[in-house]
């Protein structure tokens, strides 16, 4: 069935894949950005371009009332250069600041613009790459609950990406976590730094992440979309992996040298607990839900095949 799809930051990275694939179905997709000049790039992209302040709620209001769409999805976010400024993982509370407001006005403004349009679905972006609960085994399932890291700079941004989960849950929404994405232009900091071997490896690496292709996770928002589902799901590939393992092989495929390995303790001082959690500590997630309740299928079940072919 061909619907009118909302796709709030749709010319974001995740967007730029994801648009392409909802107008191949059929779908007629707005495209919001927050430029002018990106409005060609949502018309390349096969949508509608509208400029949309994400926190203005009067913008958000008025952009998804003029589009009468059937499902928003919910991609806003300000991590790029552009917006955030050089990456700062030890410091994510300012890194992510303007992406956390987004996440919690941003998402309270266009849940009261669906609500007033009459819009029945929303479809939002979440969070699961090495944010799973650090207690058990090291792979968990939507019923695990997610590490809020209490007490660091990254406890706000968490907190605000469950904020963000509830609120959606509540309306009657999808939340999808994305695990750590890759493909075109999502990693291309992390592989400068490997370059310059301004990436080590902390302690022994035996922290765990989940990653996901672009083009992995768009055809999972499709999914999503189309079957107006609802409730939470890992959107992350087979292989959840502790850093040990993919940290040098995304070196080995970005043609660096070997990642120097640093003591938990420099680690914490050069980038924060964050990372400390990440590399050491981290649960990776399952994808068992999605692939049974949605009937997804991935073109790169393991980050070792996609960023082999991405980096090629």
């Amino acid at each position: 069935m061909v619907m009118r799809v909302f796709v709030a930051g749709g010319t974001g990275v995740l967007g730029q894949v994801l648009v392409p694939q909802l107008v191949a179905r059929g779908h007629q997709v707005t495209a919001t950005t927050t430029s002018e000049a990106k409005l060609d790039l949502a018309r390349r992209l096969g949508a509608t371009g509208v400029v949309m302040d994400g926190l203005d709620p009067g913008s958000v209001g008025e952009a998804v009332a003029k589009a009468r769409p059937e499902v928003i999805v919910h991609q806003m976010t300000a991590i790029s250069m552009a917006h955030a400024g050089k990456p700062d993982i030890k410091h994510p509370d300012r890194w992510f600041a303007l992406t956390n407001r987004l996440r919690r006005e941003g998402t309270d403004h266009l849940l009261a613009a669906a609500e007033a349009s009459g819009v029945s679905h929303v479809v939002a972006q979440g969070y699961a790459s090495w944010n799973g609960i650090r207690e058990g085994g090291w792979i968990k399932t939507e019923e695990d609950p997610l590490d809020l890291l209490v007490g660091t700079a990254a406890q706000f941004g968490l907190e605000t990406l469950r904020y963000a989960e509830d609120a959606v849950l509540r309306a009657g929404g999808a939340v999808l976590r994305y695990g750590a994405f890759y493909g075109p232009g999502a990693i291309d900091d992390q592989v400068v730094l490997l370059r310059k071997r301004q990436y080590p490896l902390m302690g022994r690496g035996t922290g765990f992440s989940s990653w996901i292709h672009l083009h992995d996770a768009a055809g999972a928002t499709v999914l999503a979309v189309e079957q107006k589902a609802r409730g939470v799901f890992n959107i992350v590939d087979d292989e959840p992996a502790p850093a040990s393992e993919w940290l040098p092989y995304l070196a080995e495929c970005a043609g660096a040298k070997r990642p120097m390995r640093v003591p938990v303790w420099l680690g914490r001082l050069l980038a924060g607990d964050q990372a400390v959690v990440m590399m050491t500590q981290g649960r990776g997630f399952s994808n068992t839900k999605a692939k049974q309740q949605l009937g997804w299928q991935l073109r790169y079940p393991s980050w070792r095949q996609g960023f082999k072919e991405e980096l090629a």
